[in-house]
């Protein structure tokens, strides 16, 4: 091939990619490009001639350089802000959110209650009185039934309120369930109280419900001690105190020995080495009449506490109001283990 036929050939080639520009660079840059047999045919070309031709080849190679280093100007200015991925490169940090420290607590205590037979149940926030005070052995002149304590709904002769405990739940699964009845019933509740660092006018419970023949307090006892440890710990111990409840008879607080301090006596549990964590009591025969189990033949047990309070406890939370604030420096302390 003469020079006349590369040089027609070096202008008509048009390079667009990478791939066709190493082609461009192979044929006339390369190791072995075409114009080397250019250079090695000069020593055949005549003495008087040979100036001539020399000059020819080498204006041949320039432009070939020239050619090549405006096709890869023009390719590194399209590709400008193409980002290429490294494959070798280590994956970028995700950020990972986190799931609200009272939906972890939520989720332990339903998963210890589920794995003793334990089923969920849940029902609507805004309740009428049968359910939430009548059925559960409220007199009329209980103070829950004041404006003060419950917020209040008028809705045309029906008075219905925010409910102000999950046991409004367990009433409807008595009602619609024969014994025996083993339910927790988790969710939110109302009471008309003054927002502080102790209390709020919403906040969280879970309340359980056991149901048959021949239930009693000794199961009731049983059952919580093995939620407290699976809960807190194995070391954890817990004690009774008798207490008052419309829907409970015998009723009682319970408390834990103090995880913080192991039971020695410390400020979050005031130097008793306990520490309240829920109510509890046997089932008001009234109840289990108002809601049509014979109260002759079946007998129960109820309890029920905040998820709030134990949370408090578990993740040493001092302030009620940071559950419901969403402040991101409080939330991202629980995504520790979130994926």
């Amino acid at each position: 091939m003469n020079i006349e036929q590369l040089a027609a050939e070096l202008e008509s080639a048009a390079p667009h990619d990478e791939q066709s520009l190493e082609q461009f660079r192979i044929r006339f840059l390369g190791s072995k490009n075409v114009l080397k047999d250019l250079y090695a045919a000069i020593k055949d070309i005549p003495n008087e001639q040979k100036r001539s031709y020399g000059l020819q080849v080498n204006a041949l190679k320039e432009r070939a350089e020239q050619k090549f280093l405006e096709a890869k100007t023009k390719l590194t200015t399209v590709n400008t802000g193409i980002k290429k991925e490294d494959l070798s490169k280590p994956s970028a940090d995700t950020k990972v959110g986190a799931h609200h420290p009272l939906s972890l607590i939520r989720s332990e205590i339903l998963s210890i209650f589920k794995r003793i037979g334990f089923e969920i149940s849940e029902g609507p926030e805004i309740e009428d009185d049968w359910h939430n005070f009548s059925a559960l052995n409220f007199p009329p002149e209980h103070p829950a039934r004041d404006m003060q304590d419950t917020f209040f709904i008028e809705k045309g002769t029906n008075e219905l309120a925010l409910r102000t405990h999950t046991s409004s739940v367990q009433v409807r699964v008595m009602e619609q369930q024969e014994p025996p009845i083993r339910t927790i019933s988790p969710g939110r509740v109302y009471r008309n109280e003054a927002i502080s660092a102790r209390a709020h006018c919403f906040f969280h419970q879970v309340e359980g419900l056991y149901i048959d023949q021949d239930v009693s307090f000794a199961d009731l006892k049983q059952t919580l001690l093995y939620f407290a440890q699976e809960l807190f710990g194995a070391q954890t111990q817990i004690r009774l105190r008798p207490s008052y409840f419309p829907f409970t008879e015998p009723s009682a607080e319970v408390d834990i020995s103090c995880t913080l301090c192991a039971s020695k006596g410390c400020n979050v549990c005031k130097h008793t080495g306990w520490l309240e964590i829920m109510g509890c009591g046997m089932v008001d025969p009234n109840v289990l009449e108002a809601c049509g189990i014979d109260s002759k033949v079946y007998s129960g047990f109820a309890f029920g506490m905040g998820l709030e309070r134990i949370a408090q406890l578990k993740f040493r939370v001092t302030d009620l109001r940071l559950y419901s604030e969403n402040d991101m420096r409080f939330l991202r302390q629980f995504k520790s283990g979130m994926a």
